[in-house]
């Protein structure tokens, strides 16, 4: 099987070496080449023709924004992972350029971490999303967006009303959340928690790009927050967050426990508490990602009979926790994310609809 060819472009040279050369120890990659700025990797592009590219943010001459910005006039799915760093500018360049069509990014270790959290890094978190990513690639560009297909095991309709909306997301849950948000209306009768797997500071500021773009009010969870109609709560970054019953409302419980499924916040924590609280009138939709998070929890809403849709393959950057709940038989629904907006109002309207 041919290799994947990564192109790493990065200004520090000793940074840059570092991860071209870790990368190389794979036997599934190939390192087609380096380059120390924008302006610089654009012009090998056409030369390497790589299958990845590795991009840092932070840049003379020509920054990665600048670059990505460039690139996607005539690679529209060249999948391109960016380096940012966990400071507040950091996670704001990422949110712009995952705005721009980046596909993931990863944070680089503080510099007083040293070399050996930079590899481990690079061994965990970059090496398998690039492999990822450059499979969801192979799939070629989404068709347009079709009717929802039916799940493997589809249900009749129990008819209960939707009381609550859990949603879960990973790698481009962003650019989906961004898609599906603005067309919620802001008269949505019922409150929406979210989990989109991401580090402190990263998931405020996706918070508050997702309010300014919707009618939603989009908020981090914060322990003992009463859920309300129309508002959204994201999990702090770091951070699990569950739906608890104090005996007369819900509420919010944030906390620290372990990371489940190498996730913190996890979905599956999230959606178990969703099932537990809620029952049937959960909704769980389950979005673009790698890894399995989320599949334990849609088992859990099943159980209760809450209804659960899922990210199509075709639409997904990764179909990785959207395909496991599919493959399982979980999912009532399987659609293109241009669609889940609209099936997430249908159902939240359903009763009403039928009271009338």
């Amino acid at each position: 099987m041919a290799k994947i060819r990564v192109l790493v472009v990065d200004d520090a040279v000793v940074f840059r070496r570092l991860v071209a050369d870790e990368l190389a120890k794979d036997a599934a990659l190939e390192v087609v080449g380096t380059a120390a700025n924008g302006r610089i990797g654009l012009a090998k592009l056409a030369q390497l023709n790589p299958d990845v590219v590795v991009l840092d943010v932070e840049m003379p001459e020509m920054d990665g924004l600048q670059m990505l910005r460039e690139l996607r006039k005539s690679y529209r799915r060249l999948p391109v992972i960016m380096f940012s760093s966990l400071t507040e500018r950091g996670a704001a360049e990422t949110l712009d350029a995952l705005a721009l069509g980046a596909s993931d990014y990863f944070t680089k270790p503080a510099s007083a971490k040293g070399m050996d959290a930079s590899l481990e890094v690079v061994r965990q978190q970059l090496i398998p999303q690039i492999k990822a990513l450059h499979e969801g690639a192979r799939k070629g560009p989404a068709p347009k967006a079709v009717a929802g297909a039916d799940a493997a095991a589809p249900r009749v309709d129990s008819g209960h009303e939707v009381r609550i909306i859990a949603i879960g997301a990973s790698t481009g849950g962003p650019s989906a959340l961004a898609e599906i948000f603005p067309r919620l209306p802001r008269d949505l009768s019922v409150p929406i928690v979210l989990v989109q797997h991401m580090p402190p500071m990263f998931t405020r500021l996706l918070a508050e790009r997702l309010t300014a773009q919707s009618s939603i009010r989009v908020q981090e969870g914060a322990s003992g927050s009463l859920l309300q109609a129309g508002q959204a709560y994201i999990a702090p970054g770091d951070n699990h967050m569950a739906v608890v019953y104090d005996g007369t409302s819900q509420r919010l419980l944030v906390h620290q426990d372990p990371p489940v499924n190498s996730c913190r916040p996890a979905v599956d924590v999230l959606f178990r508490s969703v099932a537990k609280v809620f029952g049937a009138h959960a909704l769980a939709v389950l979005l673009t990602g790698m890894g399995h998070d989320g599949v334990r929890g849609c088992e859990a809403v099943r159980e209760a009979s809450g209804r659960i849709i899922v990210q199509d393959e075709a639409s997904s950057v990764v179909w990785g926790m959207p395909g496991y709940v599919a493959k399982a038989g979980l999912a009532d629904r399987i659609m293109p994310v241009s669609m889940i907006a609209d099936e997430i109002i249908r159902r939240v309207q359903q009763p009403c609809a039928a009271k009338r």
